[in-house]
């Protein structure tokens, strides 16, 4: 199994694809993380159409079998979880252009999975990340190590 996990934004969308062997013991390998960035002055339209092409040639590049996407985190500022709700839609459309099974899940959800605790900060998940996967660090920066965190917490459910 390969997973594409994404912790989407519309300012920067970490991603990172974890492949694993069923048989296999341990989490898998990290095949590749990243992040997606924008500039801010980019009209919206623009970054949406951008973070669409830039999933669109992951899932063409890397060819995983499924996308975990963490779901929009409810802000209490009402257009920041719209815009965010813009972008997941992209990341969903790509998915489905290339026929991938779609998973989602909450960020707490993400959070108690990988690190045991919904409200763990993000440096102790890239810390679990790392030692789950055998890495010598923590993928950097923090929202690659959010995206591989999704993609575990896929691996760790399914």
């Amino acid at each position: 199994m390969r997973v594409l996990g994404v912790d989407p934004g519309t300012r920067a969308t970490g991603y990172g694809v974890i492949e694993t062997d069923n048989g296999a013991s341990g989490m898998g390998r990290l095949i590749e993380c990243g992040v997606i960035t924008f500039t801010r002055q980019s009209p919206l339209p623009r970054r949406l159409h951008e973070l669409h092409a830039h999933i669109a040639d992951l899932i063409t590049r890397l060819r995983p079998t499924t996308l975990a996407l963490e779901n929009a985190f409810y802000h209490k500022n009402v257009q920041t979880t719209l815009v965010l709700g813009h972008a997941r839609g992209v990341i969903l459309l790509a998915a489905e252009q290339a026929g991938l099974a779609i998973a989602h899940y909450a960020p707490a959800t993400v959070k108690k999975t990988v690190a045991g605790a919904g409200g763990a900060p993000k440096g102790q998940v890239a810390a679990v990340v790392a030692r789950l996967l055998k890495l010598k660090r923590a993928p950097t920066p923090a929202d690659a190590a959010d995206g591989v965190a999704v993609a575990l917490t896929h691996i760790l459910r399914a």
